[in-house]
């Protein structure tokens, strides 16, 4: 899971419930600061067992450059309310959700970047397939053209069916134990720790299930979404243990997309490495052909002639 780097809000962000047209979600929203040209809004969206603060430390970067920031904990994840029943979780349901947070934050004007992190990248694809006419653009981030990998597939699998018998407390407590002996000895702030516990049990178990086994099966939609005349970016750190990288770079050459690895990342760019993903994000919302940031810089999903792409190297092991 995600592991935000902290939690105190920016100046520029405030936490309030964003009413739309299927109900209030809780947001965490960012505002440029005062005298700085408006560029347009972006839309946030979690992954698996996530929620708003995975993003919070990209608040005030794109903030400053600019762009109104919106993160979401989506339908029945940590402080949006959700029903005990796992069809309220279905893809097309969660999509739904997005398109109408995308009219909520849009109604002040223009259209909105949308960017989707890990499951959150396969709800915003279905999204714009359902309508792609609210967003100026599409971020895929860490997340890949179908269902995760097969090891992933398994572990998720066992997650689900545990919770189909145990109640939140006791599958936290399963899940500790699973930990890698180094995980007891990591550096994650203890109020950070107490935040993932919280997060957990504030998230419908529901909604876990559904979402779970739509990574373990969804299908590749990737030409589907090839279609869409939007313009498009994928973006991952330069290790991933739900989508392997090379998946995620023939993703973007299917697309035509930009592609953007940022170094140093592995699952969560918006946690691990905020600076040069915030970077890459406002490069492509402003249209630059170039990003600048430590890590690698794509464009229009052409590959051909390429050498070794500067700022990433082969790293061991996978993110959490």
């Amino acid at each position: 899971m995600s592991r935000p780097p902290f939690l105190t809000l920016p100046p520029c962000a405030r936490a309030h419930r964003l009413g739309t047209a299927r109900g209030d979600f809780a947001v965490h929203d960012a505002v440029p600061p005062a005298g700085t040209p408006r560029l347009g809004s972006a839309l946030l969206v979690p992954g698996f067992t996530g929620s708003k603060e995975d993003f919070i430390a990209l608040l005030e970067p794109l903030a400053q450059r600019g762009f109104r920031v919106v993160a979401v904990d989506g339908r029945g994840q940590h402080e949006s309310a959700g029903p005990r029943e796992e069809g309220a979780y279905a893809q097309a349901e969660l999509a739904r959700d997005v398109l109408a947070l995308a009219a909520a934050v849009g109604a002040d004007g223009g259209p909105v970047h949308l960017v989707g992190h890990s499951l959150g990248g396969l709800i915003a694809r279905a999204a714009v397939l359902a309508d792609r006419t609210p967003f100026a653009s599409l971020t895929i981030m860490s997340s890949g053209p179908g269902a995760i990998c097969e090891a992933q597939q398994a572990r998720t699998k066992l997650l689900v069916d545990a919770l189909l018998v145990w109640d939140m407390e006791t599958v936290w407590q399963a899940m500790r134990e699973l930990d890698p002996p180094e995980a007891a000895g990591d550096a994650t702030p203890p109020a950070v720790r107490e935040f993932l516990h919280r997060r957990w049990q504030g998230t419908v178990p529901e909604q876990l299930i559904a979402t779970g086994k739509q990574l373990i099966g969804e299908p590749d939609r990737v030409d589907e979404l090839a279609a869409v005349p939007l313009p498009k970016l994928v973006l991952s750190g330069v290790v991933d243990y739900a989508w392997p990288v090379p998946l995620m770079d023939a993703m973007a050459d299917r697309l035509a997309a930009r592609r953007a690895v940022v170094d140093g990342a592995e699952h969560s760019p918006a946690a691990e490495r905020p600076r040069p993903t915030a970077e890459a994000l406002a490069a492509f919302w402003e249209g630059n052909g170039a990003w600048e940031g430590d890590g690698a810089w794509e464009g229009d999903g052409a590959r051909e002639g390429d050498g070794p792409r500067e700022g990433v190297g082969p790293r061991e092991g996978a993110g959490a």
